[in-house]
């Protein structure tokens, strides 16, 4: 983009009406109010702070220098002095971001690996003017644009394998900026929440059911869920909610959130989960679950096809899975949110599978419906349509994904 900030914004804001104002044709009324022109304009303005982080990145690192010559990310990597087997993911992330926006030429034909080269000097834009545009449009989405500037300067040092990324992410001081990232309150996290609850509002089967949530986190999705569910009189129909996740800390702070809102809610049980192991020996039985519900978290699982497979052997016949992921439209997409996902290991490195599983990060929905049908479930469904709505708004990628175990 590379104008003032100003200009971008009166640019974003026109885009963003006329945008809003199509989607609205094409969403489902549940689902159009959420993603008016103020969120449309908010998803341009981080998209471009991500980028101006990103190109920090690249002057922090030599990647600038070392790209001057073609090469592929291997190569690039070498050159800068990088710690290739931890950088490589992540650097092809911001050599495709690159490229797309016109600053790197890339080549590779027949199959083979692309080669980037920087034919020009790459633009020096401030990340802080566009945070402070984002403050006058809608300062809920300043939670995101923190953990990124957070994280961001530690770039260099996890690429030349100085520090783990979950050393950076995860570090005890910054436990509280994941809490006010997993938000409902964060303008741009919200919406995946409300797309899995609408989701299941709408796929759920009818009760009493007996769900499990994957990668609960810090309960906010579960919080949209039971919300919403109660206000369509569904409240009732849950007979057992098993709310788990890997992370222990993450769990408690879900449970005394839950339990805080939900002071009723005798269905709810917490529970230690890893979705990388037999579901079986960590209490979740063969056919006894009517839902599996998990937001942002199957992308992560080290082998999708085997957590898959867990999940369909504990669903009773015609039992539900249903996700909500952020959804890029081609298998070639670089989404803002991957900047700060690349540094986990779990997130760039998963088995790879090469008809639905690529490379690590997020799946595209046609990769998703692969897996799934691989995996032996039937009935994939999105919501919204993502099909339709990408043909047209190739920018847009949040969805959820259901799919049923056959009866």
């Amino acid at each position: 983009m590379g104008r003032e900030p100003g200009a971008a914004g009166m640019i974003a804001l026109a885009e963003a009406a006329e945008t809003a104002s199509a989607l609205a044709q094409m969403l489902p009324p549940s689902l159009a109010p959420a993603f008016g022109a103020s969120f449309i304009r908010s998803s341009h303005l981080y998209d471009e702070f991500i980028h101006r982080l990103t190109l920090r990145c690249v002057r922090a690192t030599g990647l600038e220098a070392a790209a001057r010559e073609p090469g592929c990310p291997e190569e690039i990597a070498a050159r800068a002095g990088l710690e290739t087997h931890r950088a490589l993911t992540p650097l092809d992330w911001i050599l495709r971001r690159l490229a797309a926006r016109g600053l790197l030429e890339a080549s590779g034909a027949g199959g083979g690996p692309r080669r980037y080269c920087v034919r020009r000097a790459l633009p020096d834009l401030d990340p802080a003017a566009i945070a402070e545009e984002q403050r006058r449009e809608d300062p809920s989405w300043l939670p995101s644009y923190v953990l990124a500037d957070t994280v961001a300067p530690d770039y260099p040092a996890f690429l030349r394998g100085e520090r783990t990324g979950e050393e950076i992410l995860f570090s005890p001081s910054r436990l509280p900026l994941w809490g006010a990232f997993f938000s409902n309150d964060n303008g741009l996290y919200a919406v995946n929440n409300l797309v899995g609850a609408v989701a299941v509002e709408e796929w759920m089967p009818p009760g009493p059911v007996a769900v499990l949530e994957l990668g609960a986190g810090l309960g906010s999705a579960t919080v949209a869920l039971l919300q919403r569910l109660r206000m369509a009189g569904r409240w009732g129909e849950i007979r057992d909610y098993r709310f788990t996740d890997i992370v222990p800390v993450f769990l408690r702070r879900g449970q005394q959130a839950l339990q805080t809102r939900f002071p009723d809610a005798s269905c709810l049980k917490f529970a230690v989960l890893d979705e990388n192991r037999p579901f079986g020996e960590q209490g979740a039985r063969p056919g006894s679950l009517s839902l599996v519900y998990a937001v942002n978290a199957l992308h992560v699982a080290r082998d999708l096809h085997f957590t898959l497979r867990e999940i369909l052997g504990t669903l009773a016949p015609g039992g539900r899975l249903v996700i909500a992921e952020c959804l890029p439209p081609t298998p070639d997409g670089a989404i803002y949110s991957e900047f700060i996902f690349n540094l986990m290991q779990t997130f760039r490195a998963p088995v790879l599978h090469p008809d639905y599983r690529p490379r690590g990060g997020f799946l595209t929905p046609p990769q998703w419906r692969r897996a799934m049908e691989t995996a032996g479930f039937v009935d994939v469904r999105t919501l919204p349509d993502i099909d339709r709505v990408q043909r047209r708004f190739p920018a847009f990628c949040v969805g959820a994904i259901g799919a049923t175990r056959p009866a």
